[in-house]
């Protein structure tokens, strides 16, 4: 069977039979990959701090450095996509997050595993925004509703099988690799991914005349580095003066980017955000809850695998587990927070997950090590608000956005749950290892000592949540059908 190829119009051949299905496959495979590397890396984390001597600043680089690479590279990628053709860029961001993971895989330094972990995370931006156009311009209307069912259903397997097989590879050791064997797995994966879609995916690019506002991209990428650097690092550099200036910078940064896309839209271009957005009261209220909210879920599986590895003493294995009611949980609910894209719906799910985060602050405040069963009670309950919430906050919120801004407002959205959960992991992190400065580490001491900075956070975390809640009133009852 020959590849499928373009309609004059820039259009996709329509993929029907084994083709659809194997393109399906390649596409859902390098999704699932890519959603895997987000959490995959939290019950990992100890055995590369003792492996490598990473510090607290590189474990949380590791997390938020790939997190922030991807909501660096999305619109870009969807934009060059649209001009370069979707197959192309997918296949391409594809071969580099392979790439990318043999270099995590053979990193021999802290430094060296952050900058890959960060190239990871800009291959995924390139290749997730062609994941939804690919489908949308291959599939037949009934194929297309079953391929966005089956990236849903990706979605909830990923966050589940993120802690369990991270940790059942450091466990297992395979071939002496440890830890590293978590990056190496992606390799053959990739590998089939690549030749499937190579052989089977068709090519589709947007018909209209796209323009790719690099500066923009990069004035943006920069205010963000900016704020995120002095957070995560200021601590380890002992808060010098010029850790304030560089936070400081952001903001200025930050505005010139504004000017500069208001300066564009003047001229008739192609923005990467549309000022004229922020006066939208529901997109400006649903930064502020993508912000809030990813913001606390963003640090929360790193800092409680550290509790519970090095402060619990569990292993990997029975982190990965512990973790697992949280996942289910999320599966749950998450057919209901689609169906029902309501505002109640998402507020209800909101508070569910502050309730859960109060319980956990009570277990864990009080010095002694909580049961299994007693952390999978919270845990499942968080759970299930991440799945009545999280998988149609966005809906919700373009509900109240033009038509016509809808697709731009979209990719706004999720580059920003994006830098919000890197702002978590910087912030709420750098709260935790500071209530670890000084605290003993050993046997029931470092069980209280980690116990406390867990506690420390969870506050933090809560009233995110409750302050996310109350902004969602400025959102849309609901979503649009």
């Amino acid at each position: 069977m020959s590849t499928p190829t373009r309609h004059h119009d820039g259009s996709a051949a329509l993929l029907t039979g084994r083709a659809a299905a194997v393109a399906l496959a390649a596409i859902l495979t390098a999704s699932f990959m890519e959603l895997l590397d987000a959490t995959i890396v939290s019950v990992a984390a100890p055995a590369i701090a003792r492996d490598l001597g990473a510090g607290q600043a590189a474990l949380q680089w590791m997390m938020a450095g790939y997190t922030l690479a991807v909501g660096a590279g999305l619109i870009t990628g969807g934009r060059l996509g649209d001009l370069y053709g979707r197959r192309r860029v997918f296949l391409l961001g594809l071969a580099a997050f392979m790439l990318a993971s043999a270099g995590c895989g053979l990193a021999p330094s802290p430094g060296a595993l952050v900058g890959m972990r960060v190239v990871q995370g800009l291959a995924g931006g390139l290749m997730i925004p062609q994941v939804f156009g690919i489908i949308r311009a291959s599939f037949e209307p009934g194929a297309r509703a079953r391929a966005l069912g089956a990236y849903g259903a990706v979605l909830g397997l990923a966050s589940v099988a993120g802690p369990l097989l991270g940790g059942l590879l450091v466990e297992a050791d395979l071939f002496g690799l440890g830890w590293r064997a978590i990056f190496w797995v992606n390799v053959p994966i990739a590998v089939a991914a690549l030749a499937a879609g190579a052989r089977f995916m068709p090519e589709s690019r947007s018909p209209g005349r796209t323009r790719l506002d690099l500066a923009g991209a990069a004035l943006a990428a920069a205010a963000t580095t900016l704020l995120l650097l002095p957070l995560i690092q200021g601590r380890e550099w002992g808060w010098p003066w010029w850790g304030f200036a560089v936070l400081a910078l952001s903001v200025p940064v930050g505005a010139l980017f504004l000017l500069r896309q208001r300066g564009l839209t003047g001229r008739g271009g192609q923005p990467i955000l549309d000022p004229a957005l922020l006066r939208v009261r529901a997109f400006a209220g649903g930064l502020a809850v993508s912000v809030l909210f990813f913001g606390a879920i963003g640090s929360f599986f790193l800092l409680l695998s550290l509790y519970l590895q090095l402060g619990a003493g569990r292993s990997a294995m029975e982190t990965g587990l512990v973790i697992l009611p949280y996942a289910v949980g999320s599966i749950v609910t998450s057919g209901i927070g689609v169906r029902f894209a309501h505002r109640a719906v998402l507020v209800g799910g909101t508070l569910l997950l502050a309730a859960s985060q109060v319980v956990l602050l009570l277990m864990v405040g009080d010095g002694a090590e909580p049961a299994y069963w007693e952390l999978a009670v919270p845990l499942f309950a968080g759970g299930l608000g991440l799945g009545l919430t999280a998988p149609s906050l966005i809906n919700v919120v373009l509900a109240g956005v033009p038509a016509r801004d809808a697709g731009a407002a979209g990719g706004v959205l999720t580059t920003i749950t994006q830098i919000g959960n890197a702002l978590g992991v910087a912030v709420l992190g750098g709260v935790f290892f500071a209530r670890l400065d000084g605290s003993p580490r050993d046997g029931a001491s470092g069980l209280l000592a980690y116990g406390d900075a867990l506690a420390s956070i969870l506050p933090w975390q809560v009233a995110c949540y409750v302050a996310a809640a109350a902004l969602m009133f400025l959102l849309p009852r609901n979503a649009r059908t």
